[in-house]
């Protein structure tokens, strides 16, 4: 198929392009951007005061399946993806069974071959079960097709393991993403530590169970001359360290997620337990912090962390409530509202921490718009104003924080693999 984008804003930061170019496509692939193109096509797409970008890269999404089918699918997360311009989402290990072995890589494989909506790479657990006391294979999860291992939802609390496993990615040039959260210091805790955690009569989380095992994975990869990635960064204290590390030379990238730039704890007071996730909400200066590390580059990305929850698990007694939010159909348009409309980073430097960067950290050939590259396209009105409503969610799961929100910025038209993937 044969699709044509007329006179649309086109931002690019692989080409640090913004400005208004014509696209045509090509048997999935990009095959020319310029001015004033004028070649037949299939489709012709009149995009005047609209904004193209790449598809969004999302490098952390859980999306359940195997084994928790009721709370999401490959189909069903990816079908709600497309909806937010999402076009590349990595899988994190922690289904049922865990994606731990090169077996469970390969069945993975086998139902996103069958039913992906969008491109999907897997991330495989470090450890066992994600238990943290047995390592896994990594050069046969590396041969099965994982790029990337990390026992999310869980820290490696021994030393030993985790720098063994940073040896063997290194040398299997495989990723390492950590979850940083020390549970002994943050066990039972449903908030974050301090007057909001007090004011809920509710068991705190304390940063300190973030930054100090930031600071301790840091310096473990260090040790062991390995790339890692940090995820969910919350908190002031975790952006200071990763700076710091970044600037002694250490290959560390982060992340963080929507929620942690647009609420501060003090949203979770009401008791709504879809504003209850791992690490939770933090102070103002945290958000601050988080928006100031979006600003500086210190975090290289915003990912959803999209974690759904089936309403049994979320409409009870907040501290017995399950952890998590979803967030692949707002990550962009939450992006755009909090970060762009409000001064905080410019368009070219958005499009970068949602797709140049996460693709470049995965090593994957996605998040840009260069000729050759995927036809993996956003198509977006930048001033559309509109509210997440809960019978709109495409998601077998429906708890987003976000729900009610008034946000600006609206994905129209997502293009995925040169084929329109999604309309309004």
């Amino acid at each position: 198929m044969k699709i044509l984008i007329k006179n649309a804003r086109v931002i690019d930061p692989a080409n640090n392009l913004d400005d208004i170019r014509d696209i045509l496509i090509e048997d999935a692939k990009i095959s020319k951007v310029a001015q004033d193109i004028n070649e037949p096509a299939d489709e012709v797409i009149f995009a005047k005061d609209k904004i193209v970008l790449p598809g969004v890269v999302d490098m952390h999404v859980h999306l359940r399946e195997p084994g928790r089918e009721d709370k999401e699918t490959i189909a069903s997360g990816t079908s709600s993806a497309l909806k937010g311009g999402v076009t590349t989402v990595l899988a994190m290990p922690n289904t049922t069974p865990c994606i731990d072995c090169p077996r469970s890589v390969k069945l993975l494989k086998e139902i996103i071959n069958r039913t992906a909506k969008t491109d999907v790479f897997i991330c495989a657990a470090i450890t066992k079960d994600r238990q943290g006391d047995v390592l896994n294979d990594i050069a046969g999860l590396r041969q099965a097709g994982a790029i990337a291992i990390s026992d999310d939802g869980a820290s490696v609390d021994s030393d030993e393991i985790l720098l063994t496993a940073f040896k063997k990615a290194k040398k299997e040039n495989i990723l390492v993403i950590c979850h940083c959260e020390d549970k002994t210091l943050s066990r039972g805790g449903s908030v974050n530590l301090g007057f909001t955690s007090t004011r809920m009569g509710l068991k705190g989380i304390s940063k300190e169970s973030e930054y100090k095992r930031v600071e301790r994975d840091i310096r473990l990869a260090e040790k062991a001359g390995a790339s890692l990635h940090i995820a969910h960064i919350s908190c002031k204290e975790s952006v200071e360290i990763i700076a710091a590390a970044k600037k002694r030379g250490v290959r560390v990238t982060a992340e963080t997620a929507p929620h942690y730039f647009t609420f501060s704890d003090e949203a979770v007071l009401g008791y709504d337990t879809n504003l209850k996730m791992n690490p939770p909400l933090r102070g103002k200066e945290d958000l601050d912090a988080i928006r100031q590390g979006l600003r500086t580059g210190v975090i290289d990305v915003i990912a959803s962390d999209h974690a759904p929850h089936t309403e049994n698990e979320k409409d009870i007694e907040f501290e017995r409530a399950e952890f998590g939010v979803i967030g692949l159909e707002t990550i962009l348009s939450v992006s755009i509202t909090e970060l762009v409309h409000s001064g905080v980073l410019t368009w070219l430097e958005l499009v970068k921490r949602l797709s140049l960067n996460p693709a470049g950290i995965l090593k994957i050939r996605k998040g840009t718009l260069c000729v050759g590259a995927d036809a993996d396209i956003i198509l977006l009105d930048p001033q559309k104003e509109w509210v997440l409503n809960k019978v709109d969610i495409v998601s077998k799961s429906k708890n987003s924080p976000f729900l009610g929100k008034k946000l600006k910025g609206r994905v129209e038209l997502t293009i995925r693999a040169g084929n329109i993937a999604y309309k309004l």
